[in-house]
């Protein structure tokens, strides 16, 4: 990846919005269901909110730029505040990577909506391309960041969700080797197994999520 290239850097500020909106909405949506559930620790965090300020953690942020993933700042929870606090963590875990796919599909929605009724045919042939794009890769950042979050390793929202569901004696074996699953993640990522594991899954939810949203909007087409 060249940066002097100037398509490439044209590629990354039109991407930004993407990333921006991504990381945002899914750290949002951790805070939210907390507080729902009775814990008001993201509250007091004033995480209860879209402001990009309050999410975007920078390492994090500048690697979803140049790696491909990444991850928002951390929403913190007190499980203790929990009536249920197995299910509720699970819930509160499962919000971000929802949050996301919830995204997508809108924004397919708006891109469908768009070419059904020519909103935008009295724009230059650029502004289009430009608004086009950026739509493009909010799809595509928030189906990408769903699906690596529901990976079921520490640090990621999966390895929470499937706590919920393992035995207590299974539970405590997960939690006591948590460190061993970071290295491992840690050695999936830097070997780029990562993508040849995700990549695949990644682009089986976007075409189910094209061919949805396609099929529906061709009866109105």
């Amino acid at each position: 990846r060249n940066l002097g290239n100037p398509d490439y850097i044209l590629s990354l500020l039109l991407a930004l919005p993407g990333i921006v909106i991504a990381i945002s909405f899914h750290e949002f949506a951790h805070a939210w269901m907390a507080d729902k559930l009775g814990d008001y620790t993201p509250r007091s965090q004033n995480r209860l909110t879209l402001a990009p300020d309050r999410h975007i953690d920078l390492i994090g942020f500048i690697l979803l730029i140049f790696a491909g993933f990444g991850w928002g700042k951390p929403v913190q929870i007190n499980p203790r505040n929990f009536k249920n606090p197995s299910r509720d963590e699970m819930l509160v875990s499962l919000a971000g990577p929802v949050m996301n796919f919830i995204l997508a599909i809108l924004t397919l929605i708006i891109i469908n909506i768009i070419n059904l009724t020519g909103v935008l045919n009295n724009l230059s042939y650029k502004a289009i391309l430009i608004i086009s794009q950026i739509l493009l890769y909010i799809f595509s950042i928030n189906v990408s960041l769903g699906v690596f979050n529901l990976i079921p390793l520490p640090p990621l929202d999966g390895s929470k969700i499937l706590m919920h569901f393992l035995s207590y004696n299974a539970r405590n074996w997960f939690i006591q080797n948590q460190q061993i699953f970071n290295y491992g993640f840690l050695i999936i990522w830097i070997t780029g197994l990562s993508s040849l594991i995700i990549t695949p899954v990644i682009n089986l939810v976007a075409n189910g999520m094209l061919n949805a949203v396609n099929y529906i909007f061709g009866f109105l087409g």
